[in-house]
C-alpha cells in the first residue's frame, strides 16, 4: 500500500513544484534548469559510480565485507534513474543520494533494520587470503575413481577410455 501511495504521491508533488518554479521565474529557464540537471546528474553518476566500484573490488581484493561498497552502488544507481527523471523534488532527492556523508548514514540507517548474520571470505571454495589454494598445502586430493575389472586389465586396456 506505501508503494501505491509513493507512486501517487510523487508525480503530484513533481507537477506542484514545476507550476509553482515555472510560475516563479518562468517555463523555459525551468525547463532548462530540469534539462541541465539531467546532465548534470549524469556526469555526477557516473564519476561517483566510478569511485563505488572501485571500493567494491577493492573490497572483494581485501576480503572486506562488500555490503557497503554494493549498498553505495545501490544508492548511486537509484539516483541516477531520479536524476534523469524530469522534476525538482527527484532532481534533489537523486542530488542528496550523490552526497557520500549522507549515503553513509542511509547505510547506517539501513544496518540497523537489517539483520546479518556471516560473511565468508570463500575458504571452503578454493580460495584463501594469498589466492587460489595449492593442493600442496594439503595431504586431501579431490578427484574421481572407478574400479578396473580383470579383463580389462588381461586385454592390456587399463582403462575405459581407450575402447574403440
Amino acid at each position: 500500500m506505501w508503494l501505491f501511495a509513493i507512486f501517487v504521491a510523487v508525480p503530484v508533488i513533481e507537477i506542484a513544484l514545476f507550476i509553482q518554479v515555472g510560475g516563479f521565474i518562468g517555463l523555459l529557464p525551468a525547463l532548462f534548469i530540469v534539462i541541465l540537471t539531467a546532465f548534470l546528474g549524469t556526469y555526477l553518476v557516473r564519476r561517483q559510480g566510478a569511485i563505488a566500484l572501485s571500493q567494491l573490488r577493492s573490497s572483494f581484493g581485501e576480503l572486506r565485507d562488500p555490503s557497503e561498497p554494493l549498498a553505495h552502488g545501490a544508492m548511486i544507481l537509484f539516483s541516477g534513474a531520479l536524476l534523469l527523471t524530469p522534476g525538482f523534488f527527484t532532481d534533489a532527492v537523486g542530488f542528496l543520494l550523490l552526497v557520500p556523508a549522507f549515503r553513509t548514514k542511509m547505510f547506517a540507517e539501513m544496518q540497523k533494520r537489517v539483520k546479518f548474520q556471516s560473511f565468508s571470505t570463500g575458504n571452503a571454495s578454493g580460495f584463501n587470503a594469498q589466492g587460489p589454494r595449492s593442493t600442496q598445502d594439503s595431504e586431501v586430493i579431490d578427484g574421481e575413481w572407478e574400479t578396473i575389472s580383470p579383463k580389462d586389465i588381461e586385454n592390456n586396456d587399463p582403462s575405459g577410455w581407450t575402447r574403440h
